[in-house]
């Protein structure tokens, strides 16, 4: 049996993935499919995949575009969640900030350089026409756990996640979120690390074709949405709005959608210049 790795953060977006796991529909393929959870988020994900820790990723697509033209040797072989994320802008509850134009020049927690966070957050100073060599600052803090000890310590002024994987600290009283910030594109891709696609084609398809029969009827399958809310500690509420606002892929990104994430991010100075589809994606 084959032992392939691959990483995502531990939300739940991914819950298609353990499921599949839990089944045992990968070893019934004859493939040991090892899940690597990272609290880290894009960062650590695009170190795996070049230190070789796994051999595939569940990634933002942001994140993974810039790491690629900065020389990480993946590929991106599929769309995973076709819808952009939410991202919640948050701060310690106990701050006297009410709005986003008052997050000017304050200093933003991020997970680390290159991660969602840190790109979201020009996204978010370009929307709001902020300066982005002035009105941009940083303090990385690894995870979530470090986000709620930084802005509650004051080490940072506010912080971008996912809405509903903070929801929960929301309600307790350790953030308050005044303002979203969608991203502008599918939020998750797959990506695989090249050395490895060229020698294990089929067996990433076979990967592909599992996860994607689960996301196909994913939003059928009964009670999904208790199980979410269990799993995730989440209020089922919010569980369900999450489920109404998101929808799965099975297909490769494409080109528009691949020119339109360089374009924003070459305008904000992520990436030094743009590259070919060809030469991020490949198509199994």
């Amino acid at each position: 049996m084959k032992t392939i790795k691959i990483g995502g953060v531990p939300e739940h977006f991914n819950l298609a993935w353990y499921l599949g796991l839990k089944n045992g529909e990968y070893k019934a393929e004859g493939i040991n499919l090892r899940w690597k959870d990272y609290f880290g988020g894009t960062g650590a994900m695009c170190k795996g995949l070049r230190d070789g820790d796994i051999d595939m990723a569940v990634i933002l697509t942001e994140g993974i575009i810039k790491d690629i033209i900065d020389g990480n040797k993946s590929k991106i072989v599929q769309t995973f969640v076709q819808t952009p994320l939410i991202w919640g802008i948050h701060v310690d509850d106990k701050s006297d900030y009410k709005s986003i134009t008052e997050l000017k020049g304050k200093k933003a927690a991020i997970s680390r350089y290159g991660s969602g966070s840190h790109l979201m957050a020009y996204i978010n100073a370009q929307n709001n026409k902020w300066s982005l060599e002035k009105d941009l600052d940083f303090e990385v803090i690894k995870n979530l756990e470090g986000a709620i000890e930084g802005l509650t310590e004051g080490k940072a002024d506010y912080f971008m996640w996912e809405k509903f994987t903070t929801k929960p600290l929301v309600d307790n009283g350790t953030f308050r979120r005044i303002g979203n910030c969608p991203s502008p594109w599918p939020c998750f891709v797959i990506a695989v690390r090249e050395g490895f696609l060229k020698t294990n084609k089929d067996d990433v398809k076979t990967i592909l074709d599992i996860v994607n029969t689960t996301t196909a009827e994913f939003k059928d399958i009964p009670s999904i949405d208790k199980m979410i809310a269990n799993r995730y500690e989440q209020e089922l509420e919010d569980v369900q709005e999450w489920l109404s606002l998101t929808e799965w892929s099975q297909e490769l990104i494409d080109e528009d959608t691949i020119n339109n994430v360089q374009d924003q991010l070459l305008a904000i100075n992520i990436i030094p210049e743009k590259w070919d589809y060809e030469d991020l994606t490949y198509r199994i």
